[in-house]
């Protein structure tokens, strides 16, 4: 305050300071950096590459994935799980793209309406760390620790008869996969689209396949948890 009780006039450093942050470029810079700081810390879209997670995701939707889900606390069975795949995935890998796919999968990231990362999938939690997984019980479920799981969500399963096509017949059922306890760090992950998943139990559905056939979603790799579908409008709602 001056003694007459006026303001002081601003100084050169202050109106220079104002007039940098009313501009329409500090602004959008502003957005961005928030942004940016969402999307790595908090919260990210995702798009569904595949079918394997029919008919509770469609290939195509554009998911909310909270990056905070974890935070203090692990996946539980049931979790729908975005995760980046380690090289024990690299068969289902996609091929080497150009730079103009790497562009649009940069923008996709972003986004969430593109392609996402080269290899980051989603599947379903069914079995974590030091738990004991199978298949099948005489009716076809999955067990884990002995338990029968229900999954309501699960949709064209793999054939399976008692008596006729299970895990005793010859040729047994697609269905059957030998005993596993997930390793620790670790979480088995199936699709609800069973018949049409390259999942962690992909290639260990055969009689007495070796135990080196898993493949598992690490706690480390893991984005976070699926939580609602953004796009298509008509599909919009919570997992």
């Amino acid at each position: 305050m001056s003694g007459d009780g006026g303001l002081q006039p601003a100084t050169a450093q202050t109106t220079r300071w104002r007039r940098i942050t009313r501009s329409v470029w500090f602004q959008l810079a502003l957005a961005f950096t928030v942004m940016a700081l969402v999307l790595s810390f908090v919260a990210k879209p995702y798009v569904v590459p595949s079918e394997s997670m029919d008919e509770t995701l469609q290939a195509g939707d554009r998911v909310l994935v909270n990056r905070l889900a974890f935070a203090g606390s692990s996946p539980v069975p049931g979790d729908i799980v975005v995760f980046d795949a380690d090289e024990a995935w690299d068969g289902d890998a996609p091929a080497a793209e150009d730079p103009l796919r790497s562009v649009l999968r940069w923008a996709g990231e972003v986004s969430g309406f593109g392609p996402s990362g080269r290899h980051t999938l989603v599947k379903r939690v069914i079995a974590g760390p030091g738990q004991v997984a199978a298949c099948c019980t005489d009716d076809g479920a999955v067990t884990v620790d002995g338990v029968p799981l229900d999954e309501p969500y699960v949709f064209e399963d793999f054939p399976f008869e008692p008596g006729a096509v299970d895990c005793t017949s010859t040729p047994r059922s697609s269905r059957c996969f030998d005993s596993v306890t997930v390793p620790a760090e670790s979480y088995l992950m199936l699709g609800d689209h069973r018949s049409g998943s390259s999942d962690s139990a992909a290639r260990c559905r055969v009689v007495d396949a070796d135990q080196d056939c898993w493949r598992w979603a690490s706690r480390d790799g893991i984005v976070g948890k699926a939580v609602m579908i953004l796009w298509p409008i008509p599909r919009w709602g919570l997992l």
